[in-house]
Formats: structure tokens, sequence, C-alpha cells
């Protein structure tokens, strides 16, 4: 465990903050979440480009990234910002050992996996069997590698939608290394927890609105994708704290947006109790889409690769099926009939490991359609 007290952020007692019409200021807003010790993995932002092909592709509207996947831990991603207050709490807590949960290519499982190693502390990854008749691929490569590779102890979940009946699971494992001596700390996967993990969005609605203003950009909405929660609300959060007028889309990647909209509502509420911050997030501000959900949570029909592919091949940006192709796919239905005006941005959340796990899957759609470039003649 030595040095891993050098990566945390000292926690700090803060009183209470002046407050207009419940809305934060960017230092009141830093100091609230200065209460939460934190993992710091990175000190630059991750840039917002310009998507030059893909706007002119879409009539003219303005489109913009924000480049989470550029994250600079083992391949990036949105879970790089979650990670780091778990491992802050993991760490005050005296723990030695993490565990999470989490479907078989979970992304959060592999940057658990890579902090946990960067950290020399020991991780247990238990994977759910949440897709229906997987490839090999998707069983053996790209996360799953990776987490082998980072030294994770691997386990088996049987269910896919029972996230309750995980974390009892990944918490008895937990009790069972407890009795070895270890440390274990869970990162829990069912509501009910404190969202330990959304203050990460709320963190990064700051960096955003401030790289805006410095670039003197105006943005009107900003696609997510929107899977368990804690990058949509902590997002959503963040930027009504800070009284922005961006909207935010979540795009639902693993259940309809009826079961989301409640999870959303919930998560901002408990954000709203963890940081002691009056702001209660109107239902009207939660909006969701369940358009590119189908066929189901790890499945892709043709729209999601066509819009991959795309992406590949106009702008070199490398997409997955599970969570970025298809908010990549929402993204670009609604730039095509957005107002000229309109400016758009896609925040990539990463995930790319997971694209080699379906190889087969990316080679048969190459095949059909020959490489070419779709919509060209």
């Amino acid at each position: 465990m030595e040095g891993i007290a050098d990566y945390v952020q000292a926690c700090t007692q803060v009183g209470s903050y002046a407050i207009m019409n419940n809305v934060y200021d960017n230092s009141a807003l830093e100091k609230r979440l200065s209460e939460f010790p934190r993992v710091s993995e990175y000190d630059e932002h991750t840039p917002i480009e310009s998507l030059h092909n893909l706007s002119k592709a879409c009539g003219g509207t303005r489109l913009f990234i924000k480049r989470d996947d550029c994250n600079a831990l083992a391949f990036g991603g949105n879970k790089v910002r979650q990670v780091e207050y778990y491992f802050g709490d993991a760490v005050r807590a005296g723990a030695d050992t993490v565990l999470i949960t989490g479907a078989i290519q979970s992304n959060f499982a592999r940057i658990t996996a890579a902090l946990a190693a960067k950290l020399g502390m020991e991780c247990h990854v238990q994977l759910e069997s949440r897709v229906p008749n997987p490839s090999e691929n998707y069983t053996s490569s790209g996360n799953v590698l990776l987490n082998r590779m980072f030294g994770a102890k691997l386990h088996c979940f049987p269910e896919g939608e029972n996230e309750q009946g995980a974390d009892t699971r990944i918490r008895s494992i937990a009790e069972e290394l407890k009795s070895t001596g270890r440390k274990p700390y869970v990162i829990p996967l069912a509501p009910g927890h404190k969202p330990l993990g959304a203050l990460g969005y709320v963190r990064a609605a700051i960096e955003i609105v401030k790289q805006l203003q410095d670039r003197q950009i105006s943005i009107d909405e900003i696609f997510v994708a929107s899977g368990s929660g804690n990058t949509h609300a902590g997002l959503l959060f963040g930027l009504q704290a800070l009284n922005s007028a961006i909207r935010v889309v979540g795009v639902c990647v693993r259940r309809s947006k009826e079961l989301q909209f409640s999870r959303i509502r919930d998560r901002c509420r408990e954000i709203s109790e963890l940081l002691n911050i009056d702001l209660k997030v109107d239902d009207e501000d939660i909006v969701l889409t369940d358009n590119f959900l189908a066929p189901g949570y790890g499945k892709a029909r043709q729209e999601v690769w066509e819009s991959i592919i795309f992406s590949a091949q106009k702008e070199g940006l490398v997409l997955d099926p599970t969570y970025t192709g298809k908010t990549m796919s929402a993204f670009l239905e609604f730039a095509k009939s957005a107002p000229s005006n309109a400016n758009l941005m896609f925040l990539h959340t990463g995930g790319t490991p997971s694209l080699f796990a379906y190889q087969k899957e990316l080679e048969n759609f190459l095949s059909e359609t020959g490489g070419k470039l779709l919509g060209s003649s």
C-alpha cells in the first residue's frame, strides 16, 4: 500500500457557501466536491474537438465531441472519472482489495483492475452473463483479456439482469476475503448506494463549461450513453448546478427510457443529498431516447454498425456497439433534422477495447458492405 496516499487528494472540511437561486459558481461547486477524497489519475482536461466532416454530412449543423476516450488510464473512457472517487473512498477506509461486478465486457471493471494494479491493490472482478449467446471473442478478448493482463481475479455470475443478486454475491466474496485478513472494498452496482461515481461527472460539468467559455463555444445539447446512470445524472446535475442551459440527452443502452427515467431521477436526488446541495432536477430536464436500444444490451442492429463505420471513415473515431455506437446513432439522427444554427456535442465515453470482442460481427458487416464508405456512391 506504500505510495497510495500520494495519489489521493486531501479531504478538506468545508463550511457553508453563498448560494443564489440554488445555483453554484464553479468555485463553490468545486469546494463541495473537495470534501470527497479522489485518486487523481490525470491533470489535463480531455479535449473538445470539432467534427467537421460529420457536420458537413449532417447538413451543416455544428457538431463537437468531448473526448473522454482520451483519459490516460488503460484506454480511458468515462469510468476513469468515476473510479477516482471510489478509490479515494477505498483508500480512506484502509482497503487493500477492491471488488467490482459488471458485464463480461465491462469497461468499469477494466478501469478498476488497471487502477488497482497501479496502486498495488488486489482486484476481484465478477463478470455477469448479460448478453445471450456470446461469441468466443466476447468472452475472451477485449476487456476480459485486459482484466487478466492487469492481474485481476475473475469470478462468474450466471445472471445478467439481477443487480441486487450480483451485489450480494460480490459482497459474499468480500466477506470471504475479509476472513483471510484482507481489507476489501466493494464498488456496488445496484441503485441505493452513495453515488460516488457520479461525482466524476459533476466535476466534468465544471470542466466542460469552462472549456466552452474559454473557446467561446455555445452548445445546445450533449448526447451521452445512459446505462448505470452515473455519467448521465452527474453531468445533468452538474450543469444545472452551474445554471447552464445545455440540455443533456441520454441514449438508453441497457433498459427502456421509462425504466431509465426513474433511475436518473433517483440518482440526481442522491447526488443532491450527497453534496448537500438543495437542487431538484425537474422531470422535464431528464431527456431520454431508446430508439437505438433494440435488440438489447450488448447487441447492435445495422443502423448502429453503420454509425460506427461512418464515424470511423469520416472522423477516425473508434466506437463500440454497446455504448458509443448507439449514442452516435442517436446523435447523427438528431443532427440531420436539427436547426441549421444548432450546436451539438457528443460525449465519447470510451469503450474502445470492447470493440475487439465484436470482431466477427464487425468483419461480417464490413464484408456485406464491401468496406465502402456508407452513403457514398
